[in-house]
Formats: structure tokens, sequence, C-alpha cells
């Protein structure tokens, strides 16, 4: 199974940013696309944005458009989501793992993921 370590998360104030990193442990990230994904309180996990795995095309959810970028370095066996003009409706429990490419495209449905972590809290309020 893959093993992966989400970390970067914490409390901020709405406008401000946070870079969320994904690391494997264990081995190597290249050959996987990944997404990230988050889960509110009383709420299902829902998609965040995804990266193939060359880095090349990238996915979001159209409430972070413009907002998240999700990007990837190989070499670090890591992928980041970093997080701008921060909301409070981003708050949420947000998990990265492997998901499926077909075609050019990947794909962030939290149902096609078998396995997650324990996820990093982002906290955004005042």
């Amino acid at each position: 199974q893959l093993q992966l370590v989400e970390s970067g998360g914490g409390l901020v104030q709405p406008g401000g940013s946070l870079r969320l990193s994904c690391a494997a442990s264990g081995f190597s990230l290249y050959n996987y696309a990944i997404g990230w994904f988050r889960q509110a309180p009383g709420k299902e996990r829902e998609g965040v944005s995804c990266i193939t795995r060359t880095g090349g095309i990238t996915n979001y959810v159209e409430s972070v458009k413009g907002r998240f970028t999700i990007s990837r370095d190989n070499a670090k066996n890591t992928v980041y989501l970093q997080m701008n003009s921060l909301k409070p409706e981003d708050t949420a429990v947000y998990y990265c793992a492997a998901v499926p490419q077909v075609l050019s495209m990947c794909l962030m449905r939290p149902s096609s993921v078998t396995s997650w972590g324990q996820g990093t809290q982002v906290t955004v309020s005042s």
C-alpha cells in the first residue's frame, strides 16, 4: 500500500496562506497521480485537486480555483498544495492519496482511493 504523510496544516486567519506537503515513505511517487482531498465536520470527503504523474495536468474543484495550486517534485518524492486567500469554508482535514489517471486526466473521486492516511487539520478562523 502507498504510505503518504501529510503535513503543513494549522490555524490561520481568513485571507492567509498555508502550504501542505504530501511525502512518500518507502516508495517513489513518480509513477502515481496524486490528489488532495478534504473533509469538514458533518460533510462528505471531497476531492480538492489532483496532479498527473508528470505534473503536466492539474485539476481543481471549482471552489478553490484561482486560490490553490498543486505541484510536485518527484526528485523530493513530495506533492504540495499551496493554499492562498483561505476562507473559513476551507476548514477541514486534508488528505493526500494516489488517484487514477485515465487518458490525460487525473480523477479525484474519494471512492477510488483505497488507503487513507491521518490527514492534516486546516482551520481558517478569525
